[in-house]
């Protein structure tokens, strides 16, 4: 702790002093139930504590009878009278515990003398370092939980949508720095940057107020944080008001050292100069019998003991002064207990009075709530109320509705008598206008064109990024006037730390958004498509077996299937009139497959003899004329229309060739091409203009350009048929603006390029100024037909062939039948003619017997 380094010395001294006072001490009269307490009697906190501890004592005398005595002693807020109240405490009253001090420098002094006698330190500084705990065991916490109060500060930032916050504290103590640093550490938990920290003296004049508010003035944010002292904080205000700081667009938060004492500011300071502050306050139940008759009694004595001051309400700090001393007097309870034994009491006592339970620095706590208020007319007005790790609520109860923003909170009046949440910045009150920094070698034209004149100065400006930054700026709710700045190096993470330097407002181009680029600024969203793709030369497909293209392999099976099908039936039903379709078996077969196919190319057919074969050529003919026109012209497409493909498929490919690569000058892409694709760093090459890609190409410097996906379309429009892209888009940002880091335009910005993008503005622009790609792709436009295109037509020319077959086949069996049918009669009379004709001969061989057998006697009797 820096500031504790210089009191080391007046600390050896006062513990010099104490053991020589020792010795004394042990001889003196012990007096049972003793405290001692350390306050500022000079402060409105040290008033009012002295006022509730007094109260507490009464309240001790009359409902416990207890004999405890409370000894109180003034620090003047200052560490070395805070040390040498605690020796006189400890050494001539002997006290068996210390209530205080406030600071923590008084503490830490306090806090050493103390512990050499085990005396328990009950502390009311703001924080307590970790470390305290363990170098000094006897020293406890009894204030509030300041870390749970920043994280309420940060949730009404937050709920205001404003990203960026200006800190203004006080510079009192070390304990003040670690309560900022809760105060930094919760903003940033929500997301918010602290643009400025303005820290100051707790005797700043009038002077010094005035000058360091000028400076505020002239920034863009105007939300303030505010942690000072209550007197500081009105002299800041009254000259804030002085200087018109609190009127609309300002946004002014108070922590709790200020809030919990609103109360006691003069009503006139109120209504004219801290109206519509919005303030975190410390709370505690202002409610019941207790509080009531507290109230009416510390209204009542405090009045009469500080006539000077205007408001007689007592404040949390008069709450946790009363819950403190009965916190001691249960541990106390008039023994003689000192050092670990009444520490462990101390500990172990659980008193809820006024502000609830005292929370010690080794000890959990309650869950914190805090009221939100806001300053109006001569007071406030309590909003509703905020719980750590739940959120806004408007009434702390079980059945109690918590949102993580104040909109379900009473209405607040903000400075100017605003009802609606103010934007929290404006433009500057210089009037230079904006300066934005605008690549001046681009190599890409449509997005950035920079026009010199002859002395080499920029002229003018345009392009695609220009127009939209253009139309942007139109619909943000105030005029910002601004002018464009060429920055003439191809670095574009030079450009982007142009506004870390200052030397830029913002920047406008084609930046990509990157993630080691917000170390130096923000981003818009990206107002392009996203994504990165590989370029490779196109070369054409093979041709050999183009001719078959036009019709798919089953197209081509069922053409021949029917096509053979139809010869047949044709064949069959001519072969009888034509001689020439007889003959062997091998010639009736070359006579049927030539009338099957010669239908394909000539259309004419040959001379029919029968009606049916007639009727199915008929048909077929139709049918092959839709066909060879359909394969005449798929085929004439196929073949006019040139078809591509990539020289090279993927990354891959380009790693195991070693091939060199290239990409654009000034970009993020060589760490991308090295890093993440492990491209040699003797492989890539960098290019300014998509001239100098096309050229590479042709030259065979390179054989692939990795491009964002913009630019590849572009190139890929302009260079048609000669490249294509391959394998997958790799996922990196688009294109967008650049803004400070915390920039409070940033939120309005992002909201009207998103206008932009969603009225059609951005469509519009992009059709107008980007060159767009009219290469097709053959293979989609042109598929092969199938046998679904035809399904209609084989069927009929199949149906009628099988029909004319049907009728032949029926007509050739009658024909047959009617055949065979006059073959029987005419062999049935052929066999009866041949039955007579031999009857009648043996008849007559008959005859011829008889009529040779006489002769025969004659020629025998001659014998």
């Amino acid at each position: 702790m820096s500031t504790f380094n210089p009191i080391i010395f007046s600390l050896f001294a006062l513990a010099f002093l104490f053991n020589l006072n020792t010795t004394a001490a042990a001889d003196g009269v012990h007096v049972k139930g003793i405290i001692g307490a350390i306050i500022d009697s000079s402060s409105r906190i040290g008033k009012e504590q002295r006022v509730a501890m007094e109260i507490a004592m009464e309240d001790l005398y009359r409902t416990r009878n207890q004999t405890l005595v409370l000894r109180i002693k003034d620090s003047q807020r200052e560490p070395i009278p805070a040390a040498l109240a605690a020796m006189d405490l400890i050494n001539t009253l002997q006290v068996q515990a210390i209530l205080g001090p406030q600071t923590w420098e008084e503490v830490s002094l306090v806090a050493e003398i103390s512990h050499q006698s085990k005396v328990p330190i009950l502390s009311f500084a703001d924080t307590t370092p970790e470390w305290a705990t363990e170098r000094w065991p006897y020293l406890l916490q009894a204030s509030s939980n300041k870390q749970a109060q920043m994280k309420a500060v940060a949730a009404v930032v937050q709920s205001g949508n404003w990203n960026q916050v200006t800190v203004i504290y006080e510079d009192t103590d070390s304990s003040a720095i670690a309560v900022t640093q809760f105060l930094f550490n919760a903003l940033r938990e929500v997301g918010v940057g602290i643009i400025q920290v303005l820290v100051l003296p707790p005797s700043a004049s009038t002077t010094k107020l005035s000058e360091e508010l000028e400076k505020l003035k002239t920034e863009q944010c105007r939300v303030f944080v505010i942690h000072l002292s209550l007197p500081l904080a009105v002299r800041l205000f009254e000259k804030a008001q002085k200087m018109k700081m609190m009127e609309k667009d300002y946004v002014w938060i108070t922590t709790d050292s200020i809030t919990s004492l609103v109360h006691s500011v003069n009503a006139s300071i109120i209504s004219s100069s801290m109206q519509g502050i919005i303030g975190v306050k410390s709370y505690f139940p202002e409610r019941g019998h207790l509080f009531h008759d507290f109230r009416q009694r510390f209204r009542k004595k405090f009045s009469i003991e500080n006539p000077d001051e205007d408001n007689n309400e007592p404040g949390i700090y008069a709450a946790e002064a009363y819950d403190a001393v009965w916190t001691m007097a249960v541990a106390v309870n008039g023994s003689n207990q000192v050092g670990q034994e009444l520490l462990e009491k101390i500990l172990q006592a659980d008193f809820h009075g006024l502000s609830g339970k005292v929370q010690f620095i080794n000890e959990k706590g309650p869950t914190n709530i805090f009221q939100i208020i806001n300053v109006i007319g001569t007071s406030y007005k309590e909003l509703g109320f905020w719980s750590n790790g739940l959120g806004f609520s408007e009434t702390i109860h079980k059945d109690s509705v918590y949102n993580s923003c104040m909109t379900n909170l009473e209405q607040v009046f903000w400075p100017g008598g605003l009802t609606s949440t103010p934007r929290g910045w404006t433009i500057t009150t210089s009037a230079n206008p904006l300066r934005i920094g605008v690549p001046g070698k681009s190599g890409y034209r449509d997005f950035v064109h920079v026009e010199y004149d002859r002395l080499g100065n920029s002229i003018s400006f345009s392009g695609f990024a220009i127009e939209i930054f253009e139309e942007t700026f139109k619909r943000l709710p105030i005029y910002l006037p601004y002018e464009f700045k060429a920055f003439n190096d191809t670095s574009y993470d030079k450009l982007v730390k142009q506004i870390y330097l200052k030397n830029y407002d913002a920047v406008v181009g084609d930046v990509v958004i990157m993630a080691s680029r917000y170390q130096h600024a923000e981003f818009t969203s990206p107002y392009t498509e996203t994504g990165l793709m590989l370029i490779v030369p196109a070369r054409s497909v093979n041709r050999e077996w183009s001719f078959v293209k036009p019709f798919t392999k089953s197209m081509w099976v069922l053409i021949a299937v029917i096509t053979v099908y139809n010869g047949f039936t044709i064949w069959l039903i001519e072969r009888n009139h034509c001689p020439t379709h007889k003959g062997s078996m091998l010639h009736q077969i070359g006579i049927m497959l030539w009338l099957a196919f010669n239908t394909l190319f000539s259309l004419h057919g040959g001379k029919m003899h029968s009606n049916l074969s007639r009727m199915s050529m008929v048909v077929w003919l139709f049918v092959a004329l839709v066909i060879t026109q359909a394969y005449t012209a798929n085929l004439s497409s196929m073949l006019t229309a040139q078809k591509l493909e990539p020289a090279t498929p993927n990354v891959e490919a380009l790693l195991n060739s070693n091939a060199v690569v290239g990409y654009c000058t000034g970009s993020y892409l060589q760490n991308y091409l090295v890093d993440v694709l492990r491209f040699k760093m003797q492989n890539i090459k960098n290019y300014t203009t998509l001239e100098d890609y096309a050229q590479a190409f042709e030259n065979k410097e390179i054989a692939a350009v990795f491009l964002e996906v913009p630019v590849a379309k572009l190139f890929l429009a302009r260079y048609c048929r000669r490249f294509v892209s391959t394998g997958p888009t790799y996922k990196v940002a688009g294109f967008g603006f650049a803004f400070p880091r915390g920039s409070p335009l940033l939120p309005s910005v992002d909201e009207a390029l998103l206008n932009v993008c969603e009225n059609g503005t951005l469509q519009e622009l992009e059709s107008r100024l980007i060159e767009r790609e009219n290469c097709s792709d053959v293979e989609d436009e042109n598929p092969s037909l199938s046998p679904k295109s035809f399904g209609t037509l084989f069927s009929i020319t199949t149906g009628t062939s099988t029909i004319s077959l049907f009728i032949y086949i029926f007509y050739r069996v009658n024909m047959v039948l009617g055949y065979i049918a006059t073959w029987r009669l005419k062999l049935a009379a052929m066999r009866h003619w041949f039955c007579e004709k031999q009857f009648i001969r043996r008849l007559s061989n008959a005859e011829s017997s008889v009529n040779f057998a006489p002769n025969a006697a004659s020629m025998q009797s001659h014998i």
